[in-house]
This record gives C-alpha cells, structure tokens and sequence, in this order.
C-alpha cells in the first residue's frame, strides 16, 4: 500500500511539474500579428498570385486551419495586413502630437513618422507587387488606396486640423494640405525607389527632407507667419 502511495504522488508530482512548465498558450491577436508579418513577406516575395493561404501559414508557422479560424481567405488576409500596419502608423502619429507650442518640431514629427511609413522597404515591396498585377486583381489596388493611402493622407489631416483649432497653424483645407505635404516629402524619393533608380533614403537623409518640408510649409501655413490683413 505505501509503495502505491508512493507511486502515485510522484506521478502527480510529475504531472503538476509538467502544467507548470508547459508554454502559455498565444492569443489571436499574438498570432495574427504573426500572420501579417509572414504575410508581408509571402506576398513580396511571391507576388499576389503565387502566394496562398497555405504558403502564410508555413511561413507564419500555424496550421492552416487555425489561419482559415481567424481570417478566411487571401483577399482579407490582404485587406487585414495593410489595415494593421495603417493603424501601427495612425496610433504613432497621435503619440506624436505636438507638444507646447513648438510647431515646427511637432510638424517634422509627425511628417518623420508620414516618411517612414510611405518610404518603408516592406510598403514599397507591396507596391510593386500591386503595380504589377492590378490589371489581373484590380481588386487589391482598390484595397491599398481605401485602406493605405487615404487614411494616410486623412491621419494627417487630422493632425493638421488639431494645430489649426490650437491656433499654431492657418488652414482653410486641411486635407488638401495633407495631400500637398505628403506629395512634397515623398513622391520623389517614393518613384526613384519604386523605378530602381535609387536606394531608400536614409534616416538622416529622411530627417533633412523633413525639416526642409516642415519649414516650406509652415512659411505659408504658420500662425506666426501670418500678418492681420493676409487673408
């Protein structure tokens, strides 16, 4: 009876030291974060086409059917990719409001945040691969504008109208000013990378167009630029 005894505490020992061992489970939002990081580099590697559901999930290391649970299929994998990494952008430019009264450094904040987004190796990837194959799935170009470059171009925006309301900035179209900055800091660079013709800018080389943008626009846009009878 006492060797039983025995016996069978050290096994539920055993079991015990095994649940305390085993790894904590990981939650969706984990492994879908998972999921769009393989995701980016299936789709720029392989194109639109080749890549599939199956090839994500290897990549992403979950079954396919745990991919399937938590996203149907490519064309919202696709979708749901692009929106995550639009709201990683959105939520930094927020933290990044302008502080006190400094505009100019708030403005190249968030314009730095605006260069790093449009000018980032995996966005320029994909843009490729949509340049390439929008004429056989138009669908995933319409997919980028809705849901990359509008809410870009409407996060600063936002952004623009939060200085005008605080005084610091004169603006009678704030998202036409948006489109206007954001053309002015990255359309240059963003081509010459897209066409081959140049590397992507570097941090510093970024930093300088940014203040170079942020000075041309707030000698037009800047509060304390403006004198009384300036319309």
């Amino acid at each position: 009876m006492t060797t039983t005894r025995n016996t069978s505490q050290t096994e539920d020992a055993s079991c015990e030291g095994r649940r305390r061992g085993r790894p904590r489970a990981r939650s969706d939002e984990e492994t879908r974060t998972i999921i769009y990081e393989a995701a980016r580099r299936e789709f720029a590697a392989r194109g639109y086409a080749a890549t599939n559901m199956e090839s994500v999930a290897r990549a992403a290391g979950v079954s396919t059917k745990t991919l399937y649970r938590l996203i149907p299929n490519k064309a919202a994998l696709f979708e749901a990719m692009i929106t995550e990494r639009i709201d990683r952008f959105a939520s930094v430019v927020r933290l990044r409001a302008c502080e006190g009264r400094d505009i100019e450094t708030g403005l190249r904040n968030a314009l730095l945040v605006c260069g790093e987004l449009i000018l980032a190796p995996d966005v320029i990837s994909l843009q490729r691969v949509i340049l390439s194959e929008s004429d056989k799935f138009p669908d995933i170009a319409e997919t980028f504008f809705r849901k990359a470059i509008t809410p870009t171009q409407e996060t600063l925006a936002s952004w623009l109208r939060t200085q005008a309301k605080r005084g610091l900035l004169v603006i009678d179209d704030p998202d036409g000013a948006a489109g206007m900055l954001l053309g002015m800091l990255a359309l240059q660079p963003q081509r010459a990378v897209l066409f081959g013709h140049a590397p992507p800018p570097t941090r510093e080389e970024l930093e300088r167009r940014v203040a170079a943008c942020a000075r041309l626009f707030l000698r037009g846009c800047g509060a304390s630029t403006r004198h009384p009878e300036a319309p």
